[in-house]
């Protein structure tokens, strides 16, 4: 099957079997190996994507699904070179140990913060619910987003 989408702003164009899913045709076909490959149940939160701005858990979306839809891996954060605010506050703030949940959880914090901008440690907190850290950084991470969310506000006004 033809699959056309927009991966990190690029466009592509993919013959892929239908019950391929999308978290291998990022990691294998496309090289983009940011979203990690843990549980593939859609229990860990490791492989987070945004699909049309919405955060998914791509071991669970066939690939042909997402046929016209835009797609943001934790690669697609990066601007000329510069890391993203989420992804600085996230080292600033020692979230990201090992980094297996860590860019699941940026892009979870991405979305979240697209949507509300100024959110409150309740809602940093279930937007990441369904991110799982072994190395137990949530508090770390919560602190990132919420230091994120204000960085972010003040380069919107400036």
């Amino acid at each position: 099957m033809n699959v056309q989408m927009s991966v990190n702003g690029d466009s592509i164009s993919l013959d892929v079997p239908p019950n391929e899913v999308l978290l291998d045709t990022l990691r294998t076909r496309l090289g983009l190996t940011g979203s990690k490959d843990v549980c593939r149940t859609g229990d860990c939160g490791a492989c987070t994507v945004l699909l049309d701005g919405r955060a998914v858990n791509s071991c669970l979306v066939f690939t042909a699904e997402v046929d016209g839809s835009d797609v943001l891996t934790i690669e697609g954060l990066v601007e000329d070179d510069k890391l993203h605010p989420i992804q600085e506050a996230f080292i600033e703030e020692d979230a990201a140990h090992c980094g297996y949940c860590t860019p699941g959880m940026i892009l979870s914090a991405y979305a979240l913060l697209k949507e509300k901008p100024k959110p409150s440690r309740e809602d940093v907190q279930e937007a990441l619910a369904g991110n799982l850290c072994r190395c137990g950084t949530y508090y770390a991470a919560t602190n990132a987003v919420l230091k994120a969310s204000q960085k972010l506000r003040e380069i919107q006004s400036s």
